[in-house]
């Protein structure tokens, strides 16, 4: 049996009848996401059995996230998972939605890791902790500090670790640098806030529903990585690398503003649509003794 979203009866529905009726109303891989979650199975089991009969509680529970998503709440946020990399993390509405763009600021950052030796590695508004935990997956021998504003995200974020089995991080709940003292790190990455406060973006598909202290910053939504790259060679070793993850068309500015710290080896890096969504920088290590530790906050930025 299943609820039709458009009426209250309940009528008799295979998997195929039930992808047919919910297609009408939403986007029909957000549909088999969602069939897939209800049933606790694989897409190749609703490729390979169109003729499975829900029972009439999957039924129900399908045609309520139906209608859920017909209002826009994300498919991540209704399930409460969503995939990244090569892991699954939780996810709920204190944090961003992990994106597949984001993998490549993990692929950069992979790249310069060394798998035989220990590094530290920082992590800026962790949200779920999506790229610490993977990051910290695949390079056990380092240790990574994930750091966010969000006593809620950081909550997330120590669940998906639990979760996952990762133990070499730790998470501060804390606003970028002020709660760091002045430790020194191998690599920072970050996927701060990027977009426009007033963007129309925002108040379209899942961006309505994500936290908007992980969306936006400043007029030009370069606020915060402004301020990371400002403060970055404080807390960066000889040799140390920065990451950040930006807009469609703010690459161009972050490596003016690493260019403008004295980084060296400043490129910017293309995801899958060819768009340039990850800009980085080596720290030039003759500003290394001029450095401070800036006490800017996000506000200040």
């Amino acid at each position: 049996m299943i609820a039709d979203p458009v009426c209250s009866s309940m009528q008799p529905a295979t998997i195929a009848q039930a992808l047919a009726a919910a297609n009408r109303l939403i986007d029909p891989v957000d549909a088999r996401l969602l069939l897939e979650y209800v049933l606790h199975v694989y897409h190749v089991y609703l490729l390979t059995h169109p003729e499975h009969q829900l029972t009439e509680q999957q039924a129900a529970n399908f045609s309520q996230l139906i209608q859920e998503r017909a209002k826009g709440l994300p498919v991540a946020y209704l399930t409460g998972e969503r995939p990244f990399y090569d892991l699954t993390f939780h996810v709920t509405n204190a944090v961003l939605i992990p994106r597949p763009e984001t993998e490549l600021l993990v692929e950069w950052a992979l790249q310069l890791i060394p798998a035989d030796r220990p590094e530290r590695i920082l992590d800026l508004g962790t949200g779920s902790g999506a790229i610490a935990i993977t990051l910290a997956k695949h390079r056990p021998r380092s240790y990574v500090v994930a750091v966010d504003l969000s006593p809620d995200a950081i909550t997330v974020a120590r669940q998906n670790a639990k979760t996952l089995n990762v133990t070499n991080l730790e998470f501060v709940t804390g606003n970028w640098f002020d709660e760091l003292s002045r430790e020194k790190f191998d690599l920072i990455v970050s996927n701060p806030p990027y977009v426009a406060e007033h963007d129309p973006h925002l108040q379209q598909g899942d961006l309505r529903f994500e936290p908007e202290i992980a969306l936006s910053a400043g007029n030009d939504g370069l606020a915060c990585i402004d301020h990371i790259i400002a403060a970055a060679p404080g807390y960066l070793a000889a040799n140390g690398w920065l990451l950040l993850e930006h807009g469609y068309d703010q690459a161009e500015a972050c490596r003016r503003l690493l260019q403008q710290a004295d980084f060296n080896n400043i490129c910017s890096k293309p995801d899958l649509a060819g768009i340039m969504r990850v800009s980085g920088g080596q720290l030039n290590f003759s500003v290394l003794s001029l450095c401070s530790v800036p006490g800017a906050t996000m506000k200040d930025a």
